[in-house]
């Protein structure tokens, strides 16, 4: 049996571990949990407060103190955090810009790992962020958004073929901004997990390269 622990960037990621991941890996013997990482401390209030990528150094100083907390060798730990504004002090940022997608990913999570060190650690960074998870069926948005018909007509269009992971980053072109300006009251926190729980793991990972490389690792933690 292995444990499993994932940093969340936010509640939205944390509530799609929650209600998609944790079921589906218990079937392979993987037993997760997940929290969002933390972004701030009140010492007098003795207050954490979790949810939000902010800089890098407060990430990894919650991804330690996890894993100084649970020393096990039955353990590992992940993230899921997303591509789209990593905080510039990620390591091998600069480095990485000029990458495309996959590449970039790849090698921004090889500099996670390093500065973890540790083999229990296994990161994942959403290419480019958590809607683009949506993008593979937006047909599902009805479930949440059943008055907006044409709206979702013209995310359909609009993804068509694309690998929803490539749909580009940009502060007006993002996955999620893409979405508002459709569905304007369209809210990640209420609906984006729902949506993606009506498109279905099978789906998502179809149609999500990196998606679907995360989670057949993590099945295969079942079998160590």
């Amino acid at each position: 049996m292995i444990r499993l622990h994932v940093t969340a960037e936010g509640q939205t990621e944390k509530k799609f571990v929650d209600v998609l991941l944790i079921p589906h890996l218990a079937q392979f013997g993987v037993y997760a949990d997940a929290r969002c990482v933390l972004t701030s401390k009140d010492k007098r209030a003795a207050k954490e407060y979790r949810g939000g990528l902010v800089k890098f150094q407060k990430a990894l100083a919650d991804i330690e103190t996890w894993m100084k907390e649970d020393k096990s060798s039955d353990c590992r730990f992940t993230t899921m955090f997303d591509l789209y504004a990593l905080p510039s002090d990620f390591p091998d940022y600069d480095q990485c810009e000029r990458f495309e997608p996959y590449t970039r990913v790849e090698a921004l999570e090889n500099a996670f790992k390093l500065a973890i060190f540790d083999r229990r650690f296994l990161p994942y960074i959403q290419i480019h962020e958590f809607e683009a998870l949506i993008l593979a069926d937006p047909t599902k948005v009805d479930w949440e958004y059943l008055e907006h018909e044409r709206a979702i007509r013209n995310l359909v269009d609009m993804v068509n073929e694309q690998n929803p992971e490539l749909i580009d980053e940009g502060p007006e072109t993002a996955p999620s901004k893409r979405i508002l300006r459709e569905i304007p009251e369209y809210d990640k926190a209420t609906a984006g997990v729902s949506v993606a729980a009506h498109i279905g793991l099978p789906t998502l990972r179809k149609k999500c390269r990196h998606f679907d490389e995360w989670v057949t690792q993590l099945e295969s933690l079942g079998k160590e």
